[in-house]
């Protein structure tokens, strides 16, 4: 049986990612993809750089549309957006026209003025946020970061999990805390268990290793090998702003997945959530 590739977290040009729809679904195809999601960030109701515009929501949704049936028998298309979680704002359930959704937390906390802190932009937004709201508390920030990560998937629950520790994006320049430190470990943990109590299916997300924002993948291999010990679920996601990065280091850390004791991968397949084996080529997709 052939291998094929899946991707369920990416963006166009209709948020901050480059390209039309359909250059990312010519892309996935030239790159033995065989099911691929749109992902675009969720519109907010507050002005931001990159998240879509409510406005252009409806012609997204309709142009995906187009697309899943011009590429019908080539490729599995579905329709999703990377939903922001902000308690009582938004939340991955306010889109019920989805085929599925990915939860994520990129704003964490306000300022005085009732501004967000944006925890994925510039390392001087990062910093700036990291002491105007929390006094240079880095535990208190990742606390707070986890917090509301668990309220998401314990009250408006996403199918899948968005890079579940972005917040360490920025240690890898800064040296911000030690993912070694007794108190960060007791957080994920506790995390974990949280996760696992959910059921949400958990992405590993290889953007912040090929752009050179980590050291390694979001989640951490430590973290890795804990949710593969504990059987939860495991979908491969590069989190993609351009065509080319659709399979990014997709087969290295399906190889590194493997040596950690991952036996299947999950995939979005013919309309529902499947695990399936896998090896570094990709996932046995019956009948692809």
């Amino acid at each position: 049986m052939k291998t094929y590739w899946t991707n369920f977290h990416s963006h166009t040009y209709y948020c901050d990612g480059k390209s039309s729809l359909e250059d990312h679904v010519i892309a996935a195809i030239d790159q033995n993809v065989k099911s691929y999601g749109f992902s675009s960030h969720s519109p907010v109701p507050f002005p931001t750089t990159w998240n879509m515009k409510k406005e252009k929501l409806e012609n997204y949704l309709q142009d995906a549309n187009l697309l899943i049936e011009k590429y019908k028998g080539q490729i599995q298309l579905y329709k999703s957006l990377e939903v922001d979680f902000i308690p009582q704002k938004s939340g991955p359930h306010q889109y019920p026209q989805l085929d599925y959704t990915v939860g994520s937390v990129h704003f964490v906390d306000q300022y005085e003025d009732g501004t967000y802190w944006e925890i994925d932009n510039t390392k001087t937004i990062f910093r700036k946020g990291l002491k105007e709201i929390f006094h240079d508390d880095i535990q208190a920030a990742i606390q707070k970061y986890i917090d509301l990560n668990v309220e998401m998937i314990t009250t408006d629950k996403p199918d899948v999990l968005g890079h579940l520790d972005k917040i360490k994006m920025h240690n890898h320049t800064e040296k911000l805390f030690s993912e070694e430190d007794n108190w960060y470990q007791k957080i994920m943990m506790a995390y974990v268990e949280e996760i696992e109590k959910s059921g949400v299916i958990v992405e590993v997300n290889t953007r912040g290793l090929y752009k050179g924002w980590a050291d390694d993948l979001y989640p951490s291999p430590w973290l890795l090998k804990e949710l593969i010990q504990r059987n939860i679920p495991i979908v491969l996601n590069s989190d993609s702003h351009v065509p080319h990065e659709i399979t990014k280091k997709f087969s290295d850390t399906a190889k590194m997945l493997q040596q950690l004791g991952l036996k299947k991968l999950y995939a979005f397949w013919n309309n529902e959530w499947q695990p399936f084996d896998f090896n570094e080529d990709g996932l046995y997709l019956p009948n692809a």
